[in-house]
């Protein structure tokens, strides 16, 4: 048996990692519970013995059974094939894409990774050098001319701008080649302009489709979840701080009636621009599912992916980014999972 003292420090820092993990999952899920029940009363004991006892049971521990308590109040009932969140991000995230899915954080890559042409992507910088599409390197003192050639207002994102962070507005007239450099990796992108019907729902800010798509065992890829994210009237792009969420039937491609506020409260228009959702129906969005379920095989070795895409006036599918890592699962899982039951990751743990 290893006890040096080298093992003995990585066993007791991957305890502490998993102590915090779990740790904040609970608090992040009894808040959520704690609103969901201010609006429909508190679901039943029976429901949580049902949580419980599945997580005890199929999952191998009550740790998870928190989500699943989330789930079954935004649900009204239980359903067996559910994934915790703290379960997606600690077993199946790990077994299912391992490193290759940090992949997708760094921006640069996605366009040759995933054989596509339906990113915004203008030029790159990485390193400390600035590049084209074509990865010709590009002088310092060309880059304003080279990014603003079609437009006058260009997106900086930077590598791994998760939930919205890291994401840069830039403007011809003040752009300053130092503050990118200061910023870190990333990809310069054209600004889209989105679709008439996602103006309706928010103008001020690109709403965007999150779709996630699983690699089955025989190699089939299929999309499992589908939701909208809508920014607010003070955001300039949706933010998983601000941003409401609403549904979306896989077959028809329509919006629920309901949407769900950050703290997953419901509502069924938008408190903005007041808009209903129930019945609309996104334009090309069965041309979306299509293209993320042949440009997934492009990245097979990521069990899973979200990715987040936009219709623009053109209606020309644009992918903002790719999600390998821990893509969100949850929302969908609560609203209309279980997305996954038929993969056979409950049994990951066991492995």
């Amino acid at each position: 048996m290893n006890n040096t003292p080298e093992s003995v420090v990585k066993k007791v820092l991957q305890k502490v990692r998993w102590i915090r993990y779990h740790r904040l999952h609970k608090v992040e899920a009894e808040a959520l519970l704690k609103s969901i029940e201010s609006e429909k009363g508190k679901i039943s004991q029976h429901l949580k013995k049902r949580a419980k006892e599945y997580a005890h049971d199929v999952l191998g521990w009550t740790g998870y059974a928190p989500w699943l308590n989330v789930y079954a109040a935004v649900a009204g009932e239980f359903k067996e094939g559910w994934m915790p969140d703290n379960y997606y991000g600690w077993v199946v995230v790990p077994k299912m894409k391992g490193l290759y899915g940090e992949i997708a954080k760094a921006n640069s890559l996605s366009a040759k990774l995933l054989n596509t042409d339906r990113l915004p992507d203008i030029a790159y910088h990485v390193n400390g050098l600035f590049f084209s599409p074509a990865w010709e390197v590009l002088p310092p003192e060309t880059v304003a001319k080279y990014i603003f050639k079609h437009d006058d207002n260009v997106v900086y994102k930077a590598d791994n701008s998760l939930q919205g962070k890291g994401i840069h507005f830039l403007d011809k007239g003040t752009f300053d080649i130092e503050k990118i450099g200061k910023t870190g990796n990333g990809v310069f992108q054209k600004y889209i302009k989105q679709h008439d019907f996602f103006d309706e729902l928010m103008p001020n800010s690109a709403v965007t489709l999150r779709l996630t798509s699983v690699v089955e065992d025989d190699g089939n890829v299929s999309c499992r979840a589908a939701y909208l994210r809508i920014g607010r009237n003070k955001d300039t792009h949706v933010k998983s701080a601000t941003a409401i969420k609403v549904p979306v039937d896989l077959k028809s491609g329509k919006l629920y009636e309901k949407g769900y506020l950050t703290d997953w409260r419901s509502i069924e228009r938008h408190p903005d621009t007041n808009t209903l959702f129930a019945g609309k129906e996104i334009p090309k969005f069965h041309e979306c599912v299509a293209y993320v379920t042949k440009t997934h095989h492009s990245v097979p070795y990521c069990r899973s992916v979200g990715w987040d895409l936009v219709v623009d006036k053109n209606e020309t599918i644009q992918l903002m980014e790719w999600n390998g890592t821990h893509n969100d699962i949850k929302f969908s899982e609560a609203t209309h999972g279980p997305c996954f039951a038929d993969l056979g990751w409950e049994k990951l743990w066991r492995i």
